[in-house]
């Protein structure tokens, strides 16, 4: 992980840490060998680190992790999903600008 803002998600601490959080999170899917994974994840670090404190940001890779997102019905990568009270509240499918996930962010903040 790039950044101490951001949180390994694994399918084993996926309840704790995102449907039990006290605060929205966003969880971005992604795998080692995805481009537009990894053109994204700068852009992950500096939302993670303008929301810190507000925002709980994760990151959770699908190889290693299958079960999570199939529950959610991840089909593509990268992939963003806001939760809030233990819900999907947003979507975010592909590479997109930062504005994109901060509006997402602040619609349920």
């Amino acid at each position: 992980m790039a950044s101490n803002a951001i949180v390994e998600v694994t399918d084993a601490n996926f309840d704790q840490l995102v449907l039990k959080s006290d605060q929205p999170v966003i969880v971005d899917f992604w795998a080692p060998w995805c481009g537009p994974c990894r053109a994204l994840a700068p852009i992950v670090d500096e939302v993670a680190q303008s929301y810190n404190g507000r925002v709980t940001v994760g990151k959770m890779d699908i190889d290693k992790n299958a079960a999570t997102p199939q529950r959610y019905g991840v089909r593509g990568i990268p992939t963003l999903l806001v939760f809030k009270g233990g819900q999907v509240k947003e979507q975010i499918v592909g590479y997109v600008s930062r504005d994109v996930i901060e509006k997402a962010l602040d619609k349920n903040l």
